[in-house]
C-alpha cells in the first residue's frame, strides 16, 4: 500500500485530498495543527495526528509517527498548510512576515528535508507543494502571502533540478480561487498584525478590504471546489512522469499566460485592476 503524508487536513484542500486518496487505496497520514481536528479525522476513519509547521519538535515527531506506522516507508509528501495576512505591504510589520514564513515556507522546508533521506534510501518518492496563482503573479493587499509563495516556487524549482536522477519527483500545484476557509482564517492574522486605522490607506481599507474580509459573500468568480486540486494531486502522485507544475482554475492559466507574454509595465496595469 502506497503511503502519503498530508499537512493542513483540517478543511479545504487537505481535507478533501486525504479522503480522496484514502478512497483510492493510499495509506494516508492526515495531519493537522489542532488535536481537535485530528480527532475529527480519526472519527472519519483516517490516521491523523498533529503536525505544526511552526514547531520543529512537532514536525519531526509527526514524521516519526508516520514512519513507525509504515515500517519506515513514505512514498509521498503533500505540503499544504498555509495562511494569509491581508493588508498593504507598507502596513505589514516585519515580525508578521517572519511569522508567516515560519508556517508557509520554513516549516515546509524542514519537513521536506526530513523526508528526503527516507525517500533516498528507498530509491523513490513524490514531493508535491501546494503553491498558488499568487506564486506566479502579485496582487495588491496580499504581499505577505505572495512573498511566501514566490519563495516556495523558487525553492521547489531548485529542489526539482537537484533531485533529477534520484527517483524523487518534485511538483508544484498552483490553484487560483478554491473553496476553503482561508479568508475566514485570515481575519485573526489581519486583526493581530495590521493597524489599518492608522494607515495612510485607511480609506482604501474601508472601501475594499474590510468588506471582503468580514462580509459574507458568495463564491469568487471562477472559484472551484477542492476536488479540482485533488485531481491534479492524483496525477502528480500516480503518473509515471509527473509534471513540474499543475495549473488549477482559469485565473491561473490566464495570469500564467499573461506573465509570459506581457512586458512588466503592461502586466502591472492588468494586475492593478484586480
Amino acid at each position: 500500500m502506497r503511503t502519503v503524508l498530508i499537512t493542513g487536513c483540517s478543511s479545504g484542500i487537505g481535507y478533501h485530498a486525504a479522503h480522496a486518496l484514502a478512497g483510492r487505496g493510499w495509506r494516508v497520514f492526515a495531519t493537522c495543527r489542532s488535536q481537535t481536528d485530528c480527532n475529527r479525522l480519526q472519527a472519519d476513519g483516517l490516521e491523523s495526528f498533529k503536525l505544526d509547521y511552526t514547531d520543529s519538535t512537532s514536525i519531526h515527531a509527526a514524521l516519526a509517527q508516520a514512519l513507525s506506522r509504515s515500517d519506515g516507508r513514505l512514498d509521498a509528501l503533500f505540503n499544504n498548510g498555509a495562511y494569509a495576512i491581508p493588508g498593504a505591504t507598507e502596513d505589514l510589520p516585519t515580525d508578521a512576515l517572519r511569522a508567516i514564513f515560519e508556517t508557509n515556507l520554513f516549516g515546509w522546508h524542514e519537513l521536506t528535508r526530513a523526508v528526503l533521506p527516507v525517500m533516498r534510501a528507498q530509491g523513490h518518492g513524490r514531493i508535491v507543494q501546494n503553491s498558488s496563482v499568487l506564486g506566479l503573479a502579485a496582487l495588491k493587499w496580499r504581499g505577505a502571502y505572495v512573498a511566501t509563495k514566490f519563495a516556495l516556487e523558487g525553492l521547489s524549482d531548485v529542489l526539482r533540478l537537484e533531485m533529477a536522477g534520484s527517483g524523487i519527483h518534485v511538483s508544484l500545484i498552483e490553484p487560483g480561487p478554491i473553496t476553503s476557509r482561508i479568508r475566514e482564517n485570515s481575519i485573526a492574522h489581519f486583526e493581530r498584525w495590521i493597524d489599518w486605522e492608522n494607515s495612510p490607506r485607511a480609506d482604501q481599507y474601508r472601501e475594499t478590504l474590510l468588506a471582503r474580509l468580514y462580509d459574507k459573500q458568495g463564491p469568487d468568480f471562477f472559484e472551484l471546489p477542492p476536488d479540482a486540486v485533488t485531481r491534479r494531486l492524483i496525477h502528480a502522485l500516480e503518473a509515471r512522469r509527473p509534471r513540474a507544475r499543475y495549473y488549477v482554475t482559469t485565473p491561473t492559466y490566464l495570469l500564467g499566460g499573461l506573465r509570459r507574454i506581457l512586458p512588466t509595465r503592461l502586466l502591472d496595469q492588468v494586475l492593478g485592476r484586480i
